[in-house]
């Protein structure tokens, strides 16, 4: 992969030839490194795989519908465990995955997590070509990377290249608030749950995002590779991530006044619609504040229980009948339903 050719002056930066080699070394090293992206590429591109799902509908005329989506995911085990995105997944009747080499195989969901967008497949066989996990708190920004994955779920082990542009991003998306890589590689519906590699051929993070419009282009976001690595190791284990805790309440966001199925709201916010638990709230309250802090939307809420651990117990005052009520509720363990 690699060509060490000896100079008498230091190379300064990274310089890319022809969109294949790069030419690399320190400040203080006399040695100039050639990558050959190619070899990058035929390394990581088999731990990567297309992802297929079927999901059954029903219309309002109850008639039953089938809809298909596909996206993309990366082999973390060599008997067959694979890394995708929950959104990828989510509400999904069939999964089939495709390995590099065309072989399709019916998958089985063994844990999820929609707060991480993790989602881990198992199919049954051995002998995989599995990924190598960089330490994603070593990356810097400026890192070169190549991102792999099916883009428009027909493209599969498509490549395109880039650096990260930037550590640490704090992205809120459909409610859940996530710590992500920034990267300039162009990815596009199809490419999440792919792999976002480095020059040593490690996975640096799962792509997960983008940001789409007219005027956007190369600003793309991984799930990093350290957040990979312990949320999966759950749910291998427990099929979920244990010691995550929950107020035990279902919500909605009511943007405007107006009657909802059972009740009317007279005021915009967050409504609980739903308590699983006898912890004192009730379905039609317009939560406040939790723990002191103004509650808007899921974000909040999400934020708050963020510095809890299960068995706290949090202060929430809600709105019920046009009367600030406070309510102690403990905190349990998260679960999937």
């Amino acid at each position: 992969m690699r060509q060490k050719i000896q100079k008498r002056t230091a190379v300064m930066a990274c310089v890319v030839l022809l969109g294949r080699n790069l030419l690399c070394s320190t400040a203080s090293a006399a040695t100039l490194v050639v990558i050959d992206l190619a070899d990058i590429v035929d390394e990581t591109s088999p731990s990567v795989v297309e992802v297929f799902t079927e999901t059954k509908q029903v219309s309002s005329w109850f008639q039953e519908y089938v809809t298909e989506g596909a996206g993309s995911g990366v082999i973390l085990s060599e008997d067959g465990y694979i890394v995708t995105n929950h959104h990828v997944i989510d509400g999904a009747n069939t999964i089939k995955v495709r390995l590099s080499n065309g072989q399709a195989y019916t998958a089985v969901l063994t844990g999820t997590d929609e707060k991480t967008d993790l989602a881990v497949l198992k199919i049954n066989v051995s002998g995989l070509p599995a990924a190598k996990l960089a330490d994603s708190s070593t990356v810097r920004v400026g890192d070169f990377v190549i991102a792999i994955g099916n883009p428009l779920g027909e493209l599969g082990g498509t490549v395109t290249e880039g650096i990260i542009s930037a550590k640490d991003r704090e992205v809120t998306i459909d409610g859940e608030t996530m710590t992500l890589l920034q990267t300039s590689a162009a990815v596009n519906p199809g490419n999440s749950g792919g792999g976002l590699f480095n020059l040593d051929g490690e996975l640096v993070g799962v792509v997960n995002a983008k940001s789409s419009g007219d005027d956007i282009e190369g600003l793309a976001f991984a799930i990093p590779a350290n957040t990979v690595k312990e949320i999966t190791q759950e749910l291998i284990q427990h099929g979920y991530v244990t010691g995550r805790p929950q107020l035990g309440i279902s919500v909605a966001q009511i943007t405007k006044p107006g009657m909802g199925r059972q009740t009317y709201y007279s005021t915009p916010g967050l409504y609980i619609t739903q308590s699983s638990v006898d912890n004192g709230l009730k379905a039609g309250d317009r939560i406040i504040k939790i723990d002191g802090t103004t509650i808007n939307n899921a974000a909040d809420v999400s934020t708050v229980l963020d510095r809890h651990s299960v068995g706290d117990v949090v202060e929430v005052i809600v709105s019920r009948s046009g009367k600030e009520i406070t309510v102690d509720v403990k905190l349990t363990e998260q679960k999937p339903s």
